[in-house]
């Protein structure tokens, strides 16, 4: 196989892992808990460890497809950890989050971490999807890529949270992105607006059941402030700079954060593939500066300059020089 090719193949696969491991990081109930204390009206002011035990069930983590008519899935009644037993429709089977058959389906894209979430009324709930980007993309606008998967999720509650007609039932829905490496720390709600053209009449509905919220992490980890609090969390967790005990230190002293065995050993296992990456990367980088140094010495051996006088030139051995050139 061509040397490129297996260092895109490495590179690919270690971005993976690396992505993996910042959803799993991520997934943790605590963390989750602290993203919606700062971007939902109703947890703000409340102590996360509290909020925790609103999320229901287990976070689904790379496992829903996004695609089209694939997001539910036939589960037995009860099945769904976002919705009791007597909370379905049906006594015999209920449409739940799909989680089934996933090896045959390794193609598709899937959900990077999607939950519900039970508010204080006890009886209330919403669904929270979040999304992790190590940049503003590219290839496509963040917010169209948000739009897609928000409606995604709302238009796959139909046989799941409600049916038939009954639109008054669907759940109000939260699409969080995380975008890394951006210039400055942001944070932006984009929800539904009315806006009145022609009469006063109010439309009867609920604007408030599309919520995308875009959180920009700058590449420095900013001061200990309060406005700052859910960015330096984040940025903390996800700095491919931080060593692990730094990072541990913030989460523990400043967060408060239980450091029990599953979420530390998933900051270490994130920070030695991070440390993998750079080391590669800076193997590479020499690689390609040694590659073009040596082609200017050959240039100038071509030119005429005897190995001596490159020598004296480029600073080094004659040996040096004649190894170079081959």
């Amino acid at each position: 196989m061509d040397a490129s090719i297996k260092k895109t193949v490495r590179a690919s696969d270690k971005d993976a892992q690396y992505d993996e491991k910042a959803k799993k990081l991520l997934g943790h109930k605590i963390i989750l808990a602290y993203i919606l204390v700062n971007t939902i009206e109703e947890f703000r002011e409340m102590n996360p460890k509290e909020v925790v035990n609103y999320i229901e069930g287990e976070p689904y983590i790379s496992v829903i497809p996004v695609d089209s008519g694939m997001t539910n899935g036939k589960k037995k009644a009860g099945d769904n950890p976002g919705k009791k037993l007597e909370d379905t429709k049906t006594t015999e089977q209920v449409s739940g989050l799909n989680t089934e058959n996933s090896e045959i389906n390794e193609g598709m894209i899937r959900f990077d971490i999607i939950f519900y979430v039970r508010m204080k009324d006890g009886l209330t709930q919403i669904i929270i999807n979040v999304e992790a980007q190590k940049e503003e993309p590219r290839k496509y606008k963040i917010v169209n890529r948000a739009i897609f998967y928000i409606c995604r999720i709302v238009s796959s509650q139909k046989g799941r949270d409600f049916v038939n007609s009954e639109y008054d039932d669907m759940k109000r829905v939260y699409s969080i992105w995380i975008c890394m490496n951006m210039k400055e720390h942001s944070l932006s709600h984009i929800h539904l607006e009315e806006e009145q053209i022609i009469g006063s009449h109010k439309w009867k509905g609920d604007l408030d059941l599309l919520n995308i919220i875009i959180i920009g992490i700058a590449k420095n980890l900013p001061e200990k402030e309060e406005k700052y609090e859910l960015h330096r969390l984040l940025s903390a967790l996800l700095s491919s700079d931080l060593e692990v005990e730094d990072k541990l230190d913030i989460m523990e002293k400043e967060y408060d954060i239980p450091l029990e065995n599953d979420i530390r050993k998933d900051v270490k296992e994130m920070c030695n593939l991070s440390q993998g990456i750079r080391e590669e990367a800076f193997e590479e980088g020499r690689e390609s500066e040694r590659q073009k140094f040596k082609k200017l010495i050959s240039g100038m051996r071509k030119a005429g300059f005897s190995p001596e006088q490159i020598a004296e030139i480029a600073e080094m051995s004659v040996e040096n020089v004649k190894e170079m050139i081959g």
